[in-house]
């Protein structure tokens, strides 16, 4: 009887942690696409964090480089009609990784994301994948990826007919499979 209860506690310790790190990750996802708050994002942060945009290797080293990139290149610097559909949740013992899809018309420059590209008032659905990594309660990096082909056909700067890539087919195919 008393290794059930022991098991069960640690399960419970564990969903409730589990719950914690999600719970953080939201809240660090809600302070940066819809108070648009810098420094509420950065608090959600461990001192020394870093942010990693994995296909064209934006993002920052430590804290004044991460609030420098969320300040002028990410935070409230995407599209006003920017959507985040999840379509799938890992929570680990100190990690979280997130599938998802980001929706938005590429009506202004995204630094983050295509830096350079002039907007071309084309509509984008891209998955993605975050990997949070947690220390305690505050996040220690973020990893984020996406198929910069698909965004690039999606724009109109890749033309998909004489290549092995797809655009916006990803994203449909993605929410597809994930009502079965």
């Amino acid at each position: 009887m008393k290794k059930l209860k022991i098991k069960n506690k640690n399960r419970i310790k564990k969903r409730g942690s589990s719950v914690r790190l999600g719970n953080i990750f939201g809240r660090h996802v809600k302070f940066e696409f819809e108070d648009k708050d810098v420094e509420s994002t950065m608090k959600t942060m461990v001192k020394e964090p870093h942010v990693h945009h994995v296909p064209v290797m934006t993002g920052g080293i430590g804290y004044r480089n991460v609030y420098n990139f969320y300040k002028n290149d990410f935070v409230g610097k995407m599209p006003e009609d920017v959507k985040i559909t999840r379509i799938s949740r890992t929570v680990g013992r100190n990690q979280v990784v997130d599938e998802l899809i980001l929706s938005f018309t590429h009506d202004i420059e995204i630094k983050s994301m295509i830096p350079g590209i002039q907007p071309t008032g084309k509509y984008v659905e891209l998955p993605h994948v975050v990997v949070m990594k947690f220390r305690g309660n505050k996040i220690a990096h973020e990893h984020v990826y996406w198929d910069q082909a698909s965004l690039l056909t999606q724009i109109g700067i890749l033309d998909q007919s004489n290549l092995p890539i797809t655009g916006i087919e990803q994203s449909q195919k993605l929410k597809e499979l994930s009502t079965r």
